[in-house]
């Protein structure tokens, strides 16, 4: 049996934003709402657990009453042709709910928690409310199944290695401003094209391959990029 051709999509708030998902980086995002020192890092936690727990409490409840987009649906629909592996900067779980079932999320997962003492102990959540006195099985409080600033982002490595088996890489929703994120791209093997998917002015120069740009929003222009990958792998039609 011929091996299918690998895709490798890099996803980031852009393909959620779409959903109805708040963003951190757009005019009137959550930055706008929250510093970053109040909600999102292991001092926050430490000083003001209530605050943090509520603030993932939101988020959770936001997700839990959002769908998946046309992006998400369109990029699922690609498992059905190719070896589509997704990295996510996001934290939601529209991926995996859309239908794509090899997703792996850099930054954690909001419908998770785990223990503050091992955070390889996770547990899910049920619903969208955490109790901030709960505890994991070991004994600790339960903390958010998600990467702080600060704190180092346990599946980059395996990220990096995903990047260079690709085939196609498509990189959707993300500014490539956040790193080390940003930097997955430059993994990518130098002949295999890059599909960017932004309706505004991402920062590209540090992509030496080929790059289409799509300057479309994820939920319509994942679409496109499916078309493109087609087209690049039929040598009947020129791309």
């Amino acid at each position: 049996m011929e091996e299918r051709r690998r895709i490798v999509v890099l996803t980031g708030a852009g393909a959620s934003a779409d959903s109805g998902i708040a963003t951190f980086r757009d005019n009137g995002g959550l930055w706008a709402q929250y510093r970053i020192e109040e909600v999102c890092t292991p001092e926050a936690l430490t000083r003001n657990r209530p605050q943090v727990i509520e603030f993932y409490n939101m988020r959770r409840r936001e997700l839990l009453s959002a769908r998946p987009n046309a992006g998400h649906t369109a990029l699922a629909s690609l498992e059905g042709r190719y070896d589509v592996r997704i990295i996510t900067q996001n934290i939601d779980d529209l991926h995996e709910r859309a239908g794509s079932s090899r997703v792996l999320h850099l930054h954690g997962e909001l419908r998770k928690l785990c223990s503050s003492r091992d955070g390889n102990l996770v547990v899910p959540i049920e619903g969208w409310e955490q109790d901030p006195a709960a505890k994991a099985p070991d004994g600790s409080l339960l903390r958010p199944f998600v990467v702080f600033f600060g704190e180092a982002v346990p599946l980059y490595d395996t990220a990096c290695r995903i990047v260079p088996t690709a085939d196609v890489v498509v990189i959707a929703g993300t500014s490539l401003a956040v790193y080390p994120a940003a930097a997955l791209a430059g993994y990518a093997r130098p002949e295999v094209p890059v599909i960017v998917i932004d309706p505004g002015d991402p920062d590209i120069s540090g992509i030496r391959n080929r790059v289409k740009i799509i300057k479309k929003r994820f939920a319509v222009g994942m679409d496109e990029a499916a078309e493109y990958i087609d087209a690049f792998f039929d040598p009947s039609r020129e791309v």
